[in-house]
């Protein structure tokens, strides 16, 4: 199990995060919750060794290494320039000291060009390539930023597939997600985030309240605006919209 504890980090006099508590279990789907600027980026940055210079703790309960053991999908995979998709997945394992495998498996489920060059896929394209590089590795921890991020109907249900079965085999799998159905559907638990600040932990059986909840701590302004804009129909005509 990854334990974070009371994780700070700031850029310059900013502060991004502010005293951050939560755990990742072996075989468990947490998804991470907040609107742009909560911190969720850089929370995930820290677990996984980007960043340095925070203030708290990031433990491997059993002692395991974090890094070694985690796989990143970032919001936006790089690629360098005339690589292609094959060479990209030789790349991924070699820097990571694992022979190399067959991928002909896996690409039959993902169908990427493998012999074109990765920085002209399309963003789903790259997305995918990017998961196929983590799937091919014996991860014990995965964080993905955004995974759904690009991928057209088929490919989201797809990935939602082999993250399920991942967690049977074990794996724990951090994400992030503006999808919160997405994530809804998925995950054993969802932290919110907001302001740098854990706001709330959700187990499963309270999902149902999470989009309420956002909704009345996060928007009431928006929906007083909303409400204002599109006022309450009365009357047998109700408004001219209804109407047609």
């Amino acid at each position: 199990m990854i334990e974070i504890q009371q994780l700070q980090k700031s850029f310059g006099a900013h502060a991004v995060l502010r005293d951050v508590s939560l755990t990742l279990r072996p075989g468990t789907l947490h998804g991470l919750v907040g609107a742009n600027g909560a911190g969720k980026t850089t929370l995930l940055h820290c677990l996984y060794g980007l960043h340095a210079d925070y203030r708290g703790t990031i433990r491997e309960t059993t002692g395991l290494p974090v890094r070694p053991s985690t796989g990143l999908l970032p919001y936006e995979p790089y690629f360098y320039p005339r690589l292609t998709g094959r060479e990209y997945l030789e790349f991924s394992l070699q820097a990571r000291g694992r022979p190399l495998v067959d991928f002909n498996g896996w690409n039959q489920l993902l169908e990427l060009p493998l012999d074109q060059y990765a920085e002209e896929y399309s963003a789903g394209m790259k997305k995918k390539l990017a998961l196929l590089a983590l799937l091919v590795q014996p991860f014990r921890y995965l964080i993905l930023d955004e995974p759904f991020n690009g991928l057209d109907l088929g490919a989201n249900l797809l990935v939602m597939g082999i993250l399920r079965r991942l967690r049977q085999q074990g794996v724990g799998i951090l994400l992030t997600s503006h999808l919160l159905g997405s994530l809804t559907e998925l995950c054993d638990e969802i932290t919110v985030l907001a302001d740098g600040r854990v706001r709330r932990h959700y187990a499963a059986a309270e999902f149902g309240q999470v989009a309420p909840d956002l909704l009345d701590n996060f928007f009431q302004d928006k929906l007083a605006q909303v409400r204002a804009l599109l006022p309450e129909a009365t009357g047998p005509g109700k408004t001219a919209a209804a109407t047609h």
